[in-house]
């Protein structure tokens, strides 16, 4: 169930807004399609619509519907059949002494300011790197589903045990895992932690005895968006049907 009409959503509406420069093809004009009312969208219709290509920032349920280019593709991984290449696999054994530990949505100031700085190093143009704790607060920590904080910290035998390494936002949906957003120590530029919080979805995806984990837009000339291409077998929703998605060079394996 992919398409708009099969979702019964009968107290949802639709809506598209105004075109807005797109934040990761510089040249392209975007539009959203938004599902409205938020208070409408519980676990069953969300589920529905993280499968019809829809993402979740705050209490806004969104897709791309923009008026001439189709360049975001909604990807979800199957995990029974996923296969980690060589650099995936030096990535879990690198951090594997990472300490995970899931929590409900709340604000945690030390999650706040590791926020801040992942922003300022990687996204250094972008508009979160401006964000208050408020704007934080309303993307990340606003949600009416079933949505979990994954904190990861350095474990007992690292050198700096319970320091805060990364934060992984996700909701656990009907089908499996949508990943929100995930933000990290970017300070050591040899670490893969993002690589790792990836794996370690798919981990949990596969423990919980459900198919899929939904990765967000690919965009094939968009380097921040790109890499998910790199997770094989991966599957992209094009015209309304999900179909797997090959990696565009050859892969390191």
């Amino acid at each position: 169930m992919s398409q708009i009409h099969e979702l019964p959503l009968t107290a949802i509406q639709f809506y598209a807004t105004a075109p807005y420069p797109c934040s990761y093809l510089p040249e392209q004009v975007a539009r959203s399609q938004v599902a409205t009312p938020s208070h409408s969208i519980g676990a069953d219709a969300y589920s529905n619509l993280v499968n019809a290509g829809f993402r979740r920032s705050g209490l806004f349920t969104y897709r791309p519907y923009c008026d001439h280019c189709k360049a975001c593709i909604a990807t979800r991984i199957p995990v029974q059949y996923f296969e980690p290449n060589r650099s995936q696999r030096r990535s879990w054994q690198k951090h594997s002494g990472l300490q995970a530990q899931v929590l409900s949505l709340a604000y945690h100031e030390e999650h706040y300011r590791l926020y801040q700085q992942y922003q300022a190093v990687r996204h250094q143009t972008g508009q979160m790197e401006r964000d208050n704790q408020e704007q934080y607060t309303q993307f990340l920590l606003q949600s009416r589903v079933n949505s979990r904080i994954v904190e990861f910290r350095d474990g007992p035998d690292d050198p700096h045990p319970g320091r805060l390494r990364m934060v992984s936002m996700i909701d656990v949906i009907e089908q499996g895992i949508s990943s929100v957003y995930t933000f990290y120590d970017a300070s050591e530029a040899s670490s893969s932690y993002g690589t790792y919080s990836i794996l370690w979805q798919i981990d949990q995806v596969q423990q919980l005895g459900l198919p899929y984990l939904y990765l967000g837009y690919y965009i094939q000339d968009s380097p921040k968006m790109a890499y998910k291409i790199k997770y094989q077998p991966i599957e992209g929703l094009i015209d309304d049907q999900w179909q797997p998605l090959l990696p565009h060079r050859p892969q390191d394996a």
